[in-house]
């Protein structure tokens, strides 16, 4: 049976300007994917940001809308650009300039998963990878654009909130670098995505529910927030990345004793990064 591309939770009454989306939390697996791949169902799991879709599920109580994949990301990234196709995995495909996701694996279609171990036996036709787009990365865009666009037209402005997980050892690799090891990385492209005011009012909620935090490094945002932050268009868009430490256990890809107390705590969160979406609540109104 051929699953949904998303799923969207939508409040009865949308009171937020804050818009919520996990594009990486997908865990449906079809045997006709598994069959092709030479990992077991553990391992092909490592790159999907489990159970994220149940930490952010609360911000629709807090009256923002919520938009999960269903696909995971070892299938499909849609945090990549359409063409952003591999020819090491993808026949009849020329790649012309060089682009550093698609060289590590990382491209629309995933060659591998975390520690850059191969999903695959051999190639993909393009006639699959065409399919995985139009069955699931156009209709996930399609209703994160209009999500957007509803929004903005309502408010005045628009903020999404891109919620991924990031494996405890890419965030280990930062504290050895004489930094702090920060337990949630806010990426904005450096500035380009979201107006600064926005993201430090974040950061702060963040910060003040007893979370270390840095910016940008070592993940800025990748295709979501460079396609759809828009500051000068009054649409805002920043990665939040949180270690995956936090609450599960990322070897068995379960959440750990730790799940339902970290979960307690973004609700907090959540609620009050989607009160900053209220303040456009009078100018609807004008």
């Amino acid at each position: 049976m051929t699953a949904e591309p998303y799923t969207l939770t939508r409040p009865v009454d949308q009171t937020s300007a804050v818009v919520y989306a996990s594009p990486h939390s997908g865990r449906h697996y079809p045997w006709s994917f598994l069959r092709t791949s030479v990992l077991d169902e553990l391992a092909i799991r490592s790159s999907e940001d489990a159970f994220m879709d149940l930490l952010i599920e609360h911000g629709v109580a807090c009256g923002s809308p919520v938009l999960c994949a269903t696909m995971p990301r070892a299938y499909l990234d849609l945090n990549r650009a359409v063409d952003e196709m591999d020819p090491a995995i993808i026949r009849d495909i020329r790649q012309t300039t060089h682009n550093p996701r698609i060289a590590s694996g990382l491209g629309v279609i995933p060659r591998v998963v975390s520690n850059g171990r191969a999903i695959y036996r051999g190639k993909l036709s393009l006639d699959e990878a065409n399919h995985r787009i139009a069955a699931y990365w156009r209709p996930y865009h399609d209703t994160l654009q209009g999500l957007l666009d509803r929004t903005r037209a309502q408010f005045g402005e628009v903020i999404l909130v891109d919620w991924h997980s990031m494996p405890h050892e890419a965030v280990e690799a930062v504290g050895h670098a004489n930094r702090m090891r920060p337990d949630v990385v806010i990426g904005d492209r450096f500035g380009a995505s979201a107006d600064n005011e926005i993201v430090d009012r974040i950061e702060t909620i963040l910060l003040e529910a007893g979370l270390r935090v840095t910016r940008n490094t070592p993940f800025a945002g990748a295709y979501i927030t460079q396609q759809y932050g828009r500051p000068s268009r009054n649409q805002h868009a920043l990665q939040i990345e949180v270690d995956r430490s936090l609450y599960m256990n990322e070897d068995k890809v379960r959440p750990s004793g730790n799940f339902a107390a970290f979960q307690e705590l973004m609700n907090r969160i959540l609620a009050e990064i989607s009160n900053l979406g209220r303040k456009s609540l009078p100018m609807a109104a004008e």
